[in-house]
């Protein structure tokens, strides 16, 4: 039985990822260079599509692309220990939870900024005031 081939606008689609980030993917080494068709067109297996959807779905979960790049690189050490893994993805949570801490902070500064308005003129706007230089 042959081995399944996608082409590159397959291997996106089946991924849910643009045909141009796919080929970055290829230049930075995170995805390897497909074999070529007769007629010199990429020809993608099945390990480019599970490789390609465990950076996609890494990406959707907000790791770096330094972050990936190491994370496969710890998938193809199935026996090795998976303390590197987790400090990786303990690291990002922590980041992910100052991010969240950050937004929160600024979510109520705005609240507040926009319940001083008093509808006025513009000469007299908080939200402008705040935003002009002391």
């Amino acid at each position: 039985m042959p081995k399944p081939s996608y082409s590159i606008g397959a291997l996106a689609e089946a991924t849910a990822t643009k045909v141009e980030t796919v080929r970055y993917y290829e230049r930075i080494g995170l995805l390897p260079e497909p074999g070529r068709t007769a007629g010199n067109y990429r020809s993608y297996g099945e390990t480019h599509l599970g490789r390609l959807s465990f950076i996609r779905r890494a990406r959707d979960l907000g790791f770096t692309l330094d972050q990936v790049r190491t994370l496969l690189g710890l998938a193809e050490s199935r026996d090795s220990d998976c303390c590197t893994v987790d400090a990786i993805a303990q690291d990002h949570l922590t980041d992910i939870e100052r991010k969240i801490a950050d937004l929160k902070a600024l979510r109520r500064e705005l609240r507040d900024l926009i319940g001083q308005c008093q509808k006025g003129a513009i000469s007299e706007c908080r939200i402008i005031g705040a935003l002009s230089p002391r």
